[in-house]
């Protein structure tokens, strides 16, 4: 018999506070994630900034009145705001829109996600896919904003609608993949995303990190569960 809710969540607040205290005796953990971070995210944006180039051409190509990189407000750990960087796969006036595509949502819980959205473009369908428009968010890990691997950001508005249990997935550097994106992408509600992010915390290490970078990469090749 599955256990309810409430008590999957009493434990997992109980088994958090511990890890988190763990977390905190555990700084080589936290120091050699960050140097991780620091030369992942360099080594990758130079690397990729001939593909950058490229990506940012034909965005201005097909709508040339938005820009090719967009920033939006995202929460952080422990509910810090900051700006998240990434290629615009939208038209140019994607925010205006999204108050009449509201009732077309098709995930649960504090977040939107419409599979034939009509606001991506072309190009942004193909980024998309293929979480190329993710990858300006290197920057966010370079200075320190985000990490490699954590729990997505999310938006302020999501945020308000977090319950304290929906919260916890907030006591970690955010990062640019997770265990909820290699574990069903789009196709993941918001509880399971929240189940997922809780777990990874629970047993975050420097070799669950390298695994789910690994595993990543075969996802993102695999793109059917991405919108």
């Amino acid at each position: 018999m599955a256990m309810p809710r409430s008590q999957i969540e009493a434990r997992f607040v109980e088994d958090i506070l511990y890890k988190n205290q763990l977390a905190k005796e555990k700084k080589g953990y936290l120091i050699t994630k960050r140097a991780i971070d620091i030369i992942g995210s360099f080594i990758g944006l130079v690397l990729l900034s001939p593909l950058f180039l490229i990506i940012a051409l034909l965005i201005k190509l097909e709508d040339p009145k938005g820009k090719a990189i967009f920033k939006q407000v995202r929460v952080g750990k422990n509910g810090r705001e900051f700006n998240i960087y990434k290629f615009r796969s939208m038209v140019s006036n994607a925010e205006e829109l999204l108050d009449n595509l509201l009732d077309c949502n098709e995930t649960t819980g504090a977040m939107f996600k419409m599979k034939d959205d009509p606001r991506i473009t072309r190009i942004g369908h193909f980024i998309r896919k293929t979480s190329i428009d993710e990858l300006p968010q290197l920057v966010n890990v370079l200075v320190g904003d985000m990490s490699l691997v954590g729990p997505r950001p999310p938006l302020p508005r999501e945020v308000v609608e977090y319950t304290e249990y929906d919260k916890q997935r907030l006591l970690v550097t955010p990062g640019c993949t997770g265990l909820w994106q290699v574990s069903g992408r789009s196709d993941v509600g918001f509880d399971e995303m929240v189940e997922l992010d809780l777990q990874y915390i629970k047993n975050r290490s420097i070799l669950n990190d390298f695994k789910i970078i690994i595993k990543t990469v075969s996802v993102v090749f695999n793109s059917k569960n991405a919108y």
